[in-house]
C-alpha cells in the first residue's frame, strides 16, 4: 500500500496539540491557522500526522484531541515517546522499517536499504527521508548515524498492560482521512517566527 508523507516535525504537531488543549480540546482549524499566522496549507500536515497517529480527530474543519490526545499531553516525555512509538510503528512505512530493522544484520539498515523502503512513499525521497529520521529518532524507534549512514534500531522491552492505546482503538493502516476542509478564511500573513516548527505526516 503506497504511503504519503505530508512534511511536519514532532515539535510542530505537539505545538499543534497544545494549541488545541489551550481552546478547551476542540477548535476550528482556520482559528488555529489564525492564532499561527499560518495559512490553512501550512497547518494542514500536522493536522494530517495528528490524526493519523490518532491524536486529534477533525469533522466539518474543526480539529478536537481524542483521548488518546489527551493523555499523550498529559504524560511524561517518556511517556510521551512510547505512545509515538507505538502509534508509528502501527503505520504501513514504519511497521516496514521496524520489520526490515528487525530482520537486518545487526539490525542496521543502510542508506540505500532505506532509500529502497521510502520507494513507498508518495513523496520526494529527501523528504520522506528526513521525516523518518526526525520521527524515529524522537520515538526512539532508532539512530542514525550521518556519518556512516545507517540506521540502528533501538530495543525496547514490550509495554505492560498490552500498549498504550486505548482498549479497542481501531488500526491506523487503511484509515482513510480527508483533507480538513477550513470553515472560516484565512490569513495571507506568514510571519516565520510565530511557528512553532516546520510541519511533516504520513499515512498508512
Amino acid at each position: 500500500m503506497a504511503t504519503s508523507y505530508p512534511k511536519c516535525s514532532p515539535t510542530e504537531m505537539m505545538g499543534l496539540l497544545v494549541l488545541v488543549n489551550s481552546h478547551n480540546g476542540s477548535e476550528d482549524i482556520a482559528r488555529l491557522g489564525d492564532d499561527l499566522d499560518l495559512e490553512i496549507d501550512e497547518i494542514v500536515p500536522s493536522v494530517e500526522y495528528a490524526q493519523v497517529l490518532q491524536l486529534l480527530k477533525v469533522s466539518d474543519g474543526r480539529a478536537s484531541l481524542t483521548e488518546l490526545g489527551q493523555r499523550f499531553l498529559a504524560a511524561t516525555i517518556r511517556d510521551r515517546k512510547a505512545i509515538i512509538r507505538e502509534q508509528l510503528a502501527r503505520t504501513t512505512l514504519f511497521r516496514t522499517l521496524v520489520r526490515a530493522l528487525d530482520k537486518a544484520p545487526g539490525h542496521q539498515l543502510s542508506d540505500e536499504e532505506l532509500g529502497s523502503i521510502l520507494a513507498l512513499a508518495q513523496t520526494p525521497l529527501e523528504d520522506a527521508f528526513q521525516n523518518i529520521v526526525n520521527w524515529g529518532r524522537y520515538a526512539e524507534l532508532f539512530r542514525y548515524d550521518s556519518a556512516e549512514g545507517r540506521l540502528t534500531a533501538i530495543r525496547h522491552p514490550p509495554p505492560k498492560g498490552g500498549g498504550v492505546r486505548p482498549p479497542g482503538a481501531p488500526p491506523l493502516e487503511g484509515e482513510s482521512r480527508a483533507r480538513p476542509s477550513p470553515t472560516r478564511g484565512t490569513k495571507s500573513g506568514n510571519d516565520a517566527a510565530t511557528r512553532t516548527a516546520p510541519p511533516a505526516a504520513m499515512a498508512a
